[in-house]
């Protein structure tokens, strides 16, 4: 496996005795640098244990440009799933938002409740929507209701 020369740089800063290998101090050292938080040792060791494909407990190049790419394909599985989130949020935003203004209003929520069979006055609407509504305006954004399902 051939590095890029940004693995390569990334490499040669966490590789920091410049021994062409990285220690599991080393990892949580540039970890920490990095991203200013502290690594647990479980985790610092199950990240070694994963890449150190020959056994010597330290990471060569190869075996860091092996780790980051599978980090980064994990972190773009993760989108897929925060897109898939998102587009659902988003259809039943379109539910409850019936009168074209791009929100959910206390009268559009009262409506499509009343579709599902919960039935409440426009008062409680307002209500459960102010609980929710960050700006004030008296009605949901399509922020403002995924804040609200995602708590």
């Amino acid at each position: 496996m051939v590095a890029s020369d940004e693995f390569r740089r990334v490499f040669g800063s966490f590789d920091q005795d410049g021994d062409g290998k990285i220690s599991a101090t080393e990892l949580r050292l540039c970890v920490k640098a990095s991203l200013g938080e502290d690594m647990p040792d479980e985790e610092v060791q199950a990240l070694m244990a994963l890449a150190d494909t020959d056994g010597d407990g330290l990471l060569d190049e190869e075996e860091f440009v092996r780790l980051v790419t599978e980090m980064e394909a994990d972190g773009d599985e993760e989108e897929d799933d925060d897109d898939e989130t998102c587009r659902c949020l988003r259809e039943a935003f379109a539910m409850y938002e019936m009168e074209g203004r791009g929100c959910i209003t206390p009268l559009s929520l009262k409506l499509m409740l009343s579709k599902l069979g919960t039935h409440l006055d426009v008062a409680e609407c307002q209500a459960m929507i102010c609980r929710f509504d960050m700006n004030g305006d008296g009605v949901l954004t399509f922020d403002e209701f995924k804040t609200m399902m995602m708590a």
